[in-house]
Formats: structure tokens, sequence, C-alpha cells
């Protein structure tokens, strides 16, 4: 079985807050949880995000995580023209790629215009993980314009319900499981609407750890978003 851990690396809660508590305080303790359990995740960091803590992105590489796009400013790439969605594309994997190689994407709130997988692919992504399985997304794994499209398996809510509801719903995911979260749920959020306040702060960081040992019981592969092609051509081959 293959799972992945991914993180939107972004301000809290966005659009609703801009406050950055989730970078200062909730992306260390998910850095530090991962260090112990000995697993890697990728780290989908909005440019913007990654100039303003440097050492965090730093961090992020120099402990084997993996560092993706999200965008430079968490902006919604579907609701700007085609030149400015480009541009923030573009923006963003040069700022990026300061910090080391940058072979994957993932679009803020899971929405990618057809048209980009495009630009993605002339500017060197391997890989996207935009797509979403619970918001309809039937496909698999495949290409898309030469880009991987590895859709996400549930939305990042999910992984801070109770772990008896949790549980049931991992157990019926297709593979691979690919889950994501975000840094400020793992600070207690307040004054916001529901779904960005319920179970965040350190709950959110137990239920994590749970999901991880459940995991790492059954002894499944996690991977990284841009490990993914490698194994999808390998399967490919193996079919043919």
């Amino acid at each position: 079985m293959l799972v992945s851990l991914t993180f939107d690396v972004e301000q809290d809660c966005p659009p609703y807050l801009s406050t950055t508590r989730g970078m200062e305080e909730g992306l260390p303790k998910i850095l530090d949880l991962l260090e112990e359990k000995g697993v890697r995740g990728t780290f989908f960091f909005t440019a913007r995000m990654a100039r303003e803590y440097p050492h965090l992105v730093r961090r992020v590489v120099d402990e084997g995580h993996e560092l993706g796009s999200h965008a430079y400013n968490h902006e919604r790439l579907d609701r700007l023209s085609k030149s400015d969605a480009e541009r923030a594309v573009k923006k963003s994997l040069t700022v990026l790629r300061e910090f080391g190689d940058v072979v994957s994407f993932r679009a803020p709130n899971l929405q990618l215009p057809s048209w980009l997988y495009g630009v993605l692919n002339e500017n060197g992504v391997l890989v996207d993980s935009s797509a979403a399985r619970y918001k309809g997304y039937l496909e698999g794994v495949h290409y898309v314009n030469g880009v991987l499209e590895v859709p996400a398996s549930v939305t990042s809510s999910v992984l801070r319900l109770p772990w008896s509801i949790q549980r049931a719903i991992h157990s019926h995911l297709r593979e691979p499981r690919v889950y994501f979260a975000h840094p400020w749920e793992f600070v207690p959020m307040g004054g916001v609407r529901f779904d960005c306040r319920f179970n965040t702060g350190n709950k959110a960081l137990l239920l994590l750890e749970r999901l991880i040992d459940h995991y790492k019981r059954e002894n499944v592969k996690f991977l990284l978003i841009g490990e993914y092609p490698g194994i999808f051509a390998d399967v490919e081959s193996a079919k043919g």
C-alpha cells in the first residue's frame, strides 16, 4: 500500500485570516513529529511563506522532505486570467527553486484549471496533486499533458475527526492514499468558521501521530509526491 503525507504551507486558514501562527508554531511541531517517526512528507509552500520563513524551508529540505509549490500567495488560479495564473505559477517556482529542486505542485483550494497542466509541464513540474477524490474526481493516477496527476484522497478536516470515525474512512480509500493538512491546523484556531477551528492544536497533532502509527503497523510505503512518476513508470512497464 502506498501512503503520502502532504502539507499545504500557507497563512492561517486563508482567506479568512492573515496571521501566520501555523508557520511559527504549527510547522515546527509537524517536522518534529515526522523526525520522531522517521517519516518523510511533501510540503507544498506558497512562495510568500517561503520568503517570510526561509529557515523553515531550509529545515524541510535539510531533513529530507520534499519541497513543492502551492502557488505564489495562495491565489485561486481558477479565478485569475490566464496570464496572471501563469505568472503566479512561474514566480512561485522561481522563489522555491532557490532552496532546492521543485517538481511537484498543488493548486490553492485544489482548483487547477486544466490548461495549466501544460504550463506546469513547460516549467519542469513532473507531478501535480490538485485533483481531489472527495470532490468527485474519479480518475486514478494518470498523465495529463505530460504531468502525472496524483489525486488527494480526503479533505484535511478528516484528519481532525475522532479516530474511531477516521479509521473507518481510511479503510475504504483507494490506493494511493494521499492525505493533506495545513500547519495552522496544529495551532488552536479561534474567531473563525467551525471547520477551521474544530480539533485544531494539540488534538490535531495527536491524531496525526495516530495516523502515522496506524500505517507504520501496517508496514505501508510512505511516498513523496515527487516519487510517483518513477513508481508509475515501473507499474506501467510491468503491465507491458
